[in-house]
């Protein structure tokens, strides 16, 4: 079997990370680069793991008194280590990396560097609570110390992700009623910060990612105002599905479609009339239901189809009667 491009640079890394030739700080410094050119770029699965041992080389020949070097391949292998899909065990690892990071990196990295660390270390603990092994309140803690850093004037990319970051962790917590009323509100604040400074035509994947996700919390939140909460999901995603479109992102474009025909399935078709009934939107969600569950199944995604399915058929149901659709 021929080798793979990354396979040919890992093989021609080790041999001159070994040469004696080269200083040891040079030689590292090389690892980290490739590494970082692996993790920025994956091609095939073994690109992670790949750059993971690089790092792990890299760290063996490192200078003991560089301290800065030292302190960036920890947080450059937390990164590649996080990147991996292989469970909570990875993610550990990840985050003992990054504190380690943190200790050697504090009174030598720059603010950015230190802030990058705040904000992966929360996203691996954020991780780690959906699996019960941290704690979401300890996630948010990060992203916030973060934000002192990545403002919204300075660095609107990153402050965006933070605040989509903080957004998904309140609404992932456990808590009561109130506090639960609390939390989604604050997720929707998150939200609409992070799309004050994300333009669609800068950052259109991550603006349709934002969008969606309001509407979610806006649809789904616990408040006494539920028409108006999914008018305004509505018109979050119709602006997602400016970017999400059925050629180009099918799959999202599905999510899109069926989080909008939930909505319209709970809106009256004149808000200022509900007693007119809704009709018109029950119509449409019924044929935006039907595309995205056709998408689901064309491309392997049975659970979602399936869910789909059976919502479709409930309106169904609902419109014409369960006599009429079987």
């Amino acid at each position: 079997m021929p080798e793979t491009r990354a396979t040919t640079d890992f093989n021609s890394a080790i041999r001159i990370a070994r040469d004696p030739r080269i200083p040891a700080g040079e030689r590292a410094e090389m690892l980290m680069e490739i590494a970082l050119g692996l993790q920025r770029r994956p091609h095939e699965p073994t690109d992670l793991a790949y750059a993971n041992d690089l790092y792990n080389e890299a760290l063996q020949i490192c200078p003991k008194d560089d301290r800065l070097l030292y302190g960036r391949l920890l947080a450059g292998q937390g990164s590649a280590l996080m990147a991996i899909p292989e469970g909570h065990e990875l993610l550990q690892q990840a985050l003992e990396r990054f504190q380690s990071a943190e200790v050697t990196l504090r009174d030598l990295a720059t603010p950015e560097e230190l802030a990058e660390l705040e904000m992966n270390i929360g996203l691996v603990l954020q991780t780690l609570a959906v699996e019960g092994k941290a704690h979401f309140a300890d996630a948010v803690r990060r992203y916030h110390s973060a934000l002192k850093i990545f403002t919204a004037e300075n660095h609107p990319r990153e402050f965006a992700i933070i605040q989509n970051n903080i957004a998904t962790a309140y609404l992932s917590m456990t808590m009561g009623e109130e506090a639960g009323k609390m939390r989604e509100a604050l997720a929707v604040q998150a939200y609409e910060a992070a799309l004050k400074v994300l333009r669609l035509e800068d950052h259109p994947n991550e603006y349709a990612m934002l969008q969606n996700n309001l509407g979610n919390a806006l649809q789904y939140a616990s408040s006494s105002h539920p028409v108006e909460n999914n008018l305004r999901a509505v018109q979050c995603y119709e602006e997602a599905l400016k970017v999400r479109t059925a050629t180009d992102r099918p799959l999202e474009y599905a999510n899109t479609i069926s989080n909008l025909a939930n909505a319209l399935s709970n809106l009256p078709d004149d808000s200022e009339r509900p007693e007119l009934g809704q009709s018109k939107n029950l119509d449409r969600a019924r044929y935006l239901y039907a595309e995205a569950e056709a998408i689901f199944r064309e491309h392997g995604e049975v659970a979602k189809a399936r869910l789909v399915a059976e919502t479709l058929q409930e309106i169904r149901e609902y419109m014409f009667g369960a006599d009429r659709v079987h």
